[in-house]
């Protein structure tokens, strides 16, 4: 075993190598100093829209709320859970996507199906049940393409509900376009994950490099952590390293060894045992909120030892009639969904988009708690969240949820409610996006101009 690393100060790419398994170190106040900030994207789909888009819902503020600028009340609103985090802030309210909305007569009734397709692409989708798919390239792959080979993995691709159906999903539409939210480019459509295992053992290349067969073969039959494997090169690491960074290894390690350990514990548990949802892989956990976390956790661990920097996550399916009993409402997303306008769904409605904002600042206190180049991995993270549909009961894709969260190395300055005006392409708002990255594009979907996210007009 060897730990491959430059003399004091180390390389970013340090990495600790074993036993048929890797891990990348992360930070340390030892390494080089980074030439420019390493800004990490999320992008997080959420199906069905918002109770929040429905009239009623507008009106009791139940999404975006009633004042614009800095000094906005959430109380009411679904985002009353990102209160800790105001000062990330930035929500962007009553843009339109209308390129999930039918083109012709013989895409009406096709929302479900062609929406996914349209969040990260703000592309119209084409309309077949073949082979011959065509959206757009997604944002987060055109962030991704600057980046080029500066990480091991260059996106992620995550999902919380299973996405391998074939065939047509409806009105025309191949399956395809409900079940990733990532486009390579307007023909390639990339696979979404959704065990954390083989999430796990992606990012920490386990039997990756010269493993034999007889290597994995040992690695299967026990399942030892990883961290088993890779101690010797952990302990010259060490020996390298002063106070404050070998405080701050330990805990990554520690991080590394409970996350794994939990996920070992989901298969166990799911060995031969009646499961809520039986086809799912063994690493799948039956709660919604423990799958949501672990799959954060993992991102952290990704974005902390630099392996990645861009994700895409898709919480949901299209038409998804499972149950969420945390939330408070006992009806299937879709049924709820679909409220027929009347205020007492709405609000029943209102409860699983406000628990499904409810599991995001796990994700951010776990950012916030570790240690980057200039500041923390909240500091130099932007997480978008929304639906490219609006009121779910109409099937309509007007006055869409959408809010950022992070500073984006100190590029947004956060704390503030924008609403746009009437009629306002929620491209432009991803454009804009674009450009806060670097990512030098003239247009994005169908964009007419960039949207102020400083505030600077408010």
């Amino acid at each position: 075993m060897a730990v491959f690393l430059t003399r004091t100060p180390l390389s970013r790419r340090t990495i600790l190598r074993g036993l048929g398994a890797s891990i990348a170190v992360p930070f340390l106040e030892a390494m080089l100093p980074a030439a420019s900030r390493k800004i990490r994207l999320v992008c997080m789909e959420m199906v069905h829209g918002a109770a929040g888009s429905a009239p009623i819902g507008i009106k009791k503020n139940l999404w975006a709320p009633g004042t614009v600028g800095r000094d906005f009340d959430l109380s009411s609103s679904s985002l009353k859970p990102l209160e800790p985090f105001r000062d990330h802030l930035t929500i962007v309210s009553n843009t339109d996507v209308d390129p999930a909305e039918p083109f012709t007569a013989s895409e009406i009734g096709g929302d479900h199906a062609r929406s996914s397709a349209v969040f990260l692409t703000q592309a119209h989708p084409k309309q077949t049940n073949g082979g011959d798919v065509q959206a757009g390239i997604s944002i987060d792959q055109l962030y991704a393409r600057t980046l080029l080979q500066e990480t091991p993995i260059p996106s992620m691709q995550l999902c919380i509900e299973p996405v391998d159906q074939a065939g047509g999903c409806g009105f025309g539409y191949s399956c395809v376009y409900a079940d990733s939210i990532s486009w390579a480019s307007a023909t390639r459509p990339l696979p979404m994950i959704r065990n954390p295992r083989v999430i796990f053992d992606q990012l920490y290349d386990v039997f990756g490099g010269a493993s034999t067969p007889e290597e994995r073969t040992t690695y299967l039959a026990d399942r030892r952590s990883i961290l088993d494997w890779i101690l010797a090169s952990a302990t010259k690491l060490r020996k390298t390293l002063g106070a404050s960074d070998r405080a701050r290894l330990n805990d990554y390690l520690e991080n590394v060894r409970e996350i794994e350990q939990r996920i070992q514990n989901v298969e166990k548990m799911n060995v031969g045992d009646a499961r809520e949802f039986p086809a799912a892989p063994a690493g799948v956990p039956d709660s919604f909120s423990e799958h949501v976390k672990l799959m954060f956790d993992l991102q952290a661990l990704a974005f902390a030892s630099d392996t990645t920097r861009v994700v895409a996550f898709k919480l949901g399916r299209d038409a998804s009639q499972r149950a969420y009993p945390e939330s408070g409402c006992p009806t299937g997303f879709h049924s709820a969904s679909h409220h027929s306008g009347k205020e007492a769904r709405i609000g029943e409605f209102a409860k699983i988009n406000t628990y499904h904002v409810s599991l995001i600042p796990y994700f951010l206190e776990k950012l916030a708690s570790l240690k980057d180049e200039d500041g923390s991995l909240l500091d130099n993270t932007l997480l978008l969240y929304g639906s490219p549909m609006g009121d779910s009961n109409q099937h309509n894709h007007k006055r869409v949820p959408f809010f950022l969260v992070g500073r984006a190395g100190g590029r947004l300055p956060g704390g503030l409610h924008l609403k746009a005006a009437n009629q306002t392409p929620l491209a432009n708002v991803m454009l804009s996006v674009l450009h806060t990255l670097g990512v030098k594009v003239e247009k994005f979907g169908d964009s007419e101009r960039p949207f102020d996210l400083t505030g600077a007009s408010v």
